[in-house]
């Protein structure tokens, strides 16, 4: 048993260290080679297919990630969670927010252009800089860990936690295509953003999840 324990402290370890380096070398390449050839191809594939009725879905896919609506969002779900006597859950919801900073910082310091509309298709115009994906991140880390929530809070009834899992679990997997389709972020954007969104998710994960042997106390 204790072997298992180690085991899984293990590839958990060699998994945070792989997405470490995996954008560290990302950021590089971004760094030093703005606009790849990988990221044009995959931008061209993306909106080879397009009409208005897949604009608006696609835009209404990063509705959520546009400020204010990110951080309404943020807060209304906190709300929620407070309003039904879960405090710890509302503060880790709250704790979120930080991934916006964290995608701005990174932002400034890469400073790497948007897609220009010479070379794909522009449908949201954007202000920040790309580099990482700023929508990918939130969503990474906000859906992301609503899913680890709705999985912990076993007490929910079970067609709540299956709803927002399901929807969560949709959103995180179509915003990078989301992202691209409309012309606001390249390939690796997206890449880098889910990287440190999932990197994030370990963080809150680790402080949120209760460790094995300890037993939690309801909220007050």
């Amino acid at each position: 048993m204790e072997t298992i324990k180690i085991n899984k402290r293990k590839i958990l370890a060699l998994t945070i260290a792989v997405l470490i380096l995996g954008f560290i070398i990302l950021t590089a390449i971004v760094y030093f080679l703005p606009t790849t050839l990988i990221d044009l191809n995959i931008s061209l594939r993306i909106q080879r297919y397009h009409n208005d009725v897949l604009d608006k879905i696609m835009a209404f896919i990063s509705w959520f990630g546009t400020m204010p609506w990110s951080l309404i969002t943020v807060l209304v779900t906190a709300l929620l969670f407070l309003l039904f006597k879960h405090k710890r859950e509302a503060g880790f919801i709250l704790l979120t927010l930080s991934s916006g900073v964290l995608s701005t910082v990174i932002k400034l310091l890469i400073n790497r252009a948007r897609p220009g509309k010479d070379v794909v298709r522009i449908i949201e115009i954007t202000r920040q800089q790309s580099f990482p994906s700023g929508h990918t991140l939130f969503y990474t880390v906000f859906f992301g860990f609503l899913i680890i929530v709705m999985g912990n809070l076993k007490g929910l009834p079970q067609y709540i936690r299956i709803t927002v899992m399901t929807i969560s679990g949709f959103m995180i997997l179509t915003v990078p295509f989301s992202r691209i389709y409309l012309g606001a972020h390249w390939f690796t954007d997206v890449l880098a953003g889910a990287i440190l969104g999932i990197l994030s998710l370990f963080v809150l994960g680790y402080y949120y999840l209760p460790k094995k042997n300890e037993q939690r106390l309801p909220d007050e």
